[in-house]
């Protein structure tokens, strides 16, 4: 099992997760990932990544071990590797909006996949498995007065089908006992997908882009949540946004760092 992740079979497993979700309507997919839900509460469970049994984790201890879990040492603001957990150079020449970044993995192999088919095939089962980890990566820190899942334009949601931070968010705030705050912030201008562009075209690109509104932000502590943390410009953006409207702390709670 320890060779799973080098095997064509592991790989050919992730292909057909996500191709498999990419071929059903948004409604027909959240009826199926209703009906996983319920089943993986009542029934034993096999492993997601390689097929071998597990009892409610969603994965085997093998491949859970092998997960590229963000624990090495890193900046504490933006979460980039450094040397004894310093202040990372770039954090100390320009600090950025938000106050700190805590992440459950890197964004690596086989996390990638897995976000991948929760983000663009649909795969809401997979919703419970990232906030979980998301959950045991921030358990040592202090908690937030509100979560803010990290909004979509109301195209890009329409178009997918649902936001794939807000529900990661759901979980956490129930699970966490932390009010969630959905309307607080949302996306008033769509952008290009950050993926496509260059550093410096990632700040215009989100440069405006959202507006945050709502008495609940004074002076209270936020954590965003995301699934993916690349370059930190769009959270920077948020983060920035919100505290101009007062919020006293901000912190970045991410399923996947990039490195």
């Amino acid at each position: 099992m320890l060779d799973t992740f080098k095997n064509e079979a592991y790989h050919a497993r992730m292909a057909e997760i996500i191709n498999y979700s990419t071929t059903l309507s948004n409604f027909t997919l959240k009826i199926l990932n209703n009906c996983a839900k319920f089943v993986q509460h009542i029934m034993p469970q096999n492993c997601i990544l390689c097929g071998a049994g597990t009892q409610n984790s969603g994965l085997c201890t093998a491949c859970h071990t092998h997960l590229p879990h963000h624990s090495t040492a890193c900046c504490p603001i933006c979460a980039l590797p450094t040397f004894n957990s310093d202040i990372c150079g770039r954090c100390l020449k320009k600090a950025p909006a938000f106050n700190n970044t805590h992440a459950a993995f890197t964004y690596q192999f086989p996390v990638d996949s897995l976000i991948h088919a929760f983000k663009y095939g649909g795969n809401l089962a997979l919703s419970e498995l990232l906030a979980d980890y998301l959950i045991t990566a921030t358990s040592s820190q202090p908690k937030p007065d509100l979560i803010i899942p990290m909004p979509l334009h109301p195209a890009r949601q329409r178009e997918r089908g649902f936001n794939q931070s807000l529900e990661i968010a759901r979980i956490i705030s129930k699970k966490l006992h932390i009010p969630l705050a959905i309307n607080l912030c949302t996306r008033i201008r769509e952008t290009a997908p950050q993926a496509s562009l260059t550093i410096k075209q990632r700040h215009g690109n989100v440069k405006g882009a959202f507006d945050c509104t709502g008495e609940q932000i004074q002076g209270s502590h936020i954590a965003i949540v995301d699934d993916v943390m690349t370059t930190g410009t769009t959270i920077n953006e948020l983060s920035r946004i919100l505290r101009d409207q007062g919020a006293a702390e901000v912190s970045a709670w991410i399923v996947a760092r990039a490195l």
